[in-house]
């Protein structure tokens, strides 16, 4: 199994896009650049942010084998292979793996609800079909319908390379179950927070990172909460956990990812709209962003 540190702060990458839809790939290089001048430790693949939900098969490997190349080897990459299908997440998963990325992070099937039986099977079979991948379990039952137990992950964390999970359920205590029961079967099993706002938390708490959407934005803010805690800097880091409380503001009554990505192109960079039907948001809320973007600029929030 490939040996990869999973910690940090993982920016799940936005997917920019041509006016026609298609991946804008010379943008994508730009925002991987980007990202690592930052200081962001680990590259994800079309995540919930980079609108894995909504891309074919061949538009994920574009976009995996682009940011790969890209990447060069200075950060881990991770890429978004769950499906809802045990069989097309193996196919995904392999594609992955031969892409060249170093972990898996795998979304729990959706639509149609899953026993914790049914989804412990499903991760230890996908897990025996990619065993050289490190897998990271990616909880977000308000997406998919389907949460993972803390006492599944504890099992799930007996299987050699499942390594970690994300929580995105934003309840504290789930998190807190994980890193308990996954400490439990793996000493060394890694936790990442789902939620911009829990990072510090989850740190303090035992857990080893998060995986930020908000860092699309800002990179270097976040980066810098899981730096100075590491430091033992515990006042700093918490003035950059607190800074990305205003801009989440923005998130109330919209889709996240659609107001993050929304926030990037209104910075100047050319990232184009969300795929639809998820790109439409009221002039009222845009402006309220670029009046924070704004406010963030003069507090030199970066």
């Amino acid at each position: 199994m490939k040996k990869v540190d999973i910690n940090g702060i993982i920016v799940p990458i936005i997917t920019p896009m041509h006016e026609d839809e298609s991946i804008n790939v010379d943008v994508l290089k730009e925002q991987v650049d980007r990202m690592i001048d930052a200081g962001i430790h680990a590259i994800f693949a079309f995540g919930t942010n980079g609108e894995g939900y909504i891309l074919n098969g061949k538009e994920k490997e574009l976009v995996l084998s682009t940011i790969v190349k890209q990447v060069n080897g200075r950060v881990p990459v991770y890429a978004g292979s769950g499906c809802v299908s045990t069989k097309e997440t193996i196919e995904q998963s392999k594609m992955a793996e031969a892409c060249g990325a170093d972990v898996l992070s795998i979304i729990t099937p959706s639509f149609a609800a899953a026993s914790q039986d049914e989804l412990q099977r499903h991760y230890e079979t996908v897990a025996a079909a990619v065993p050289n991948m490190p897998i990271v379990l990616y909880n977000i039952p308000a997406r998919t319908g389907n949460k993972i137990d803390p006492k599944t992950v504890g099992k799930l964390a007996a299987v050699d390379n499942i390594v970690g999970a994300k929580d995105s359920s934003g309840n504290f205590s789930n998190i807190l179950g994980y890193i308990d029961e996954g400490k439990k079967a793996d000493p060394d099993f890694a936790v990442l927070s789902g939620n911009d706002q829990l990072i510090l938390w989850t740190l303090q708490a035992g857990g080893t990172g998060g995986i930020s959407g908000c860092a699309n934005a800002y990179p270097h803010n976040m980066a810098m909460i899981y730096n100075e805690f590491m430091a033992g800097n515990w006042e700093k880091a918490k003035k950059y956990q607190d800074a990305i409380a205003p801009f989440r503001e923005n998130f109330a009554g919209a889709n996240p990812n659609t107001v993050v990505k929304t926030a990037v192109r209104l910075m100047g960079y050319n990232v184009g709209l969300c795929r639809a039907p998820f790109n439409m948001i009221p002039d009222a809320k845009i402006e309220a962003i670029r009046k924070n973007l704004e406010l963030n600029k003069a507090n030199g929030m970066c």
